[in-house]
């Protein structure tokens, strides 16, 4: 597995969490689906469905369809929570534009 996608421990943790809830501890999948406002959003769902591993973190393996490893490169998966609820959010470093959704990215 390369380096394709960081996960931060809050995003692993939060992952781990519905791992676990829906079954599938330790498993989580990303695939990419077309956005509005930006060209991908991130979507995340319990298991591997099949993926590639792309990112460990916390006893939590986060899979991805190994025709979209290339998107995820330089890629951060972050969870940020509070008293309104919360969210994974994408950031990225340069040559990648970000929606204020935090959930969308383009590639420059």
């Amino acid at each position: 597995m390369g380096a394709t996608l960081q996960i931060t421990p809050s995003a692993a943790a939060e992952l781990g969490r519905q791992a676990a809830v829906a079954g599938t501890a330790g498993q989580m999948h990303l695939d990419l689906v077309s956005g509005h406002c930006e060209r991908h959003v991130i979507r995340l769902q319990p298991g591997s469905l099949g993926g590639v591993p792309v990112a460990r973190g916390d006893g939590l393996t986060l899979h991805a369809p190994a025709a979209q490893v290339s998107e995820l490169g330089g890629l951060c998966l972050d969870y940020r929570s509070d008293l309104s609820g919360g969210g994974f959010l994408i950031t990225a470093r340069s040559g990648i534009r970000n929606c204020a959704c935090g959930s969308a990215f383009t590639r420059l």
